[in-house]
């Protein structure tokens, strides 16, 4: 196989993953959508497997034709909160930063779906990146500045390396978080010159790995984030509940506590979006607390991510799990990994 991504129906069909017939079908699906799956992640799928969990995150299906009226071609409402090209500040102490529009792959269930890919937008121009700099320089609350887009591990380590220091020279900033899908898509592409760009003294680097299901914790995938936290950079995973990929306690429970054995602390579990073309992704809120309360009794509290939903619009991140404290009749409760509701007097 080529080690050029598959971005159309045809070359998903030449790799044997989807049929003529069926890349026929899919024809308008990529005239509407950007489609990449890198061969690394090709071969990682099962094609005797129809409910193969990589397949479904990455190839594309004329489901996502389908629209439904409450979908949002920006769900979490990155435009409104723009001040200027490449910024997004949403919270008071802390960016967004989107250097570039393009990632590694596709996922088919993605809130940026309508404003990444390589006809949708670019990497920002020496020009505009130097105005998201003076942003962030002219907004002394903010100590946070989190890279997205796109995927910023799309950039050269060289880039990767003037951007970290371009950010670290800002002196209220305190923290650097790098969101990527790379590890997974192309751990190859994590190396030591690359980590060695993300990091600058004076600040505290992040990484924070996308990663839906064990499938994807490839050998290569564990070696990349290895390589990262021995040069001392502290990773945090991120996953989206989804339908048909990982809605179940198992798939939940076994991501998250293989990546707390390898170093990568499970820190958000986000409830799908309201992106368009996606509702065969998604799970209702009932199903998702009842999945999360199930992980929460399986799991170490050290493997127990946040629950959230973004609410629409890009007013914040709400905590979508339940309390364990209850009110009943005779007072407080809590319910504890027995299921049952145990008095508690305070």
């Amino acid at each position: 196989m080529s080690s050029r991504p598959l971005s159309s129906p045809v070359a998903l069909a030449s790799a044997g993953l989807v049929s003529d017939e069926e890349a026929e079908a899919l024809k308008p699906v990529a005239d509407r959508y950007a489609i990449a799956v890198t061969p690394f992640l090709a071969d990682r799928i099962d094609q005797n497997d129809p409910a193969d969990p990589i397949a479904r995150m990455f190839i594309p299906s004329p489901a996502e034709l389908v629209r439904l009226p409450e979908e949002l071609n920006d769900p979490i409402g990155d435009a409104s909160h723009s001040p200027v090209a490449g910024i997004v500040h949403r919270y008071p102490n802390r960016v967004l930063l989107k250097p570039v529009a393009v990632c590694p792959v596709y996922c088919r269930f993605c809130f940026r779906r309508e404003m990444v890919g390589p006809d949708l937008g670019d990497t920002l121009t020496p020009a505009e990146l130097d105005a998201a700099l003076d942003y962030i320089r002219s907004q002394p609350e903010v100590k946070e500045v989190i890279l997205t887009g796109g995927d910023p591990f799309m950039l050269s380590a060289k880039r990767a390396r003037a951007l970290t220091d371009a950010i670290a020279n800002i002196p209220h900033v305190k923290i650097i978080r790098w969101h990527t899908r790379m590890p997974v898509a192309d751990p190859a592409r994590i190396t030591p010159e690359f980590i060695g760009g993300l990091k600058a003294d004076g600040v505290a680097t992040y990484v924070s790995i996308h990663i839906n299901h064990l499938k994807e914790l490839s050998d290569e995938t564990k070696a990349a984030a290895r390589l990262m936290a021995d040069a001392g950079i502290a990773l945090v995973s991120q996953t989206v509940l989804l339908n048909g990929v990982n809605n179940s306690v198992e798939a939940l429970s076994d991501l998250f506590e293989a990546l707390t054995e390898n170093l990568i602390r499970p820190y958000y579990l986000h409830h799908p979006d309201l992106a368009p073309g996606t509702s065969h992704f998604r799970v209702s809120v009932e199903e998702g607390r009842a999945l999360y309360d199930a992980v929460r009794d399986r799991v170490s509290g050290l493997s127990v991510p946040r629950y959230v939903i973004d609410i629409p619009g890009g007013v914040s991140k709400a905590n979508a799990a339940q309390s364990d404290l209850r009110k009943t009749p005779d007072g407080p409760a809590l319910r504890g990994r027995d299921g049952k509701l145990h008095p508690y007097k305070t």
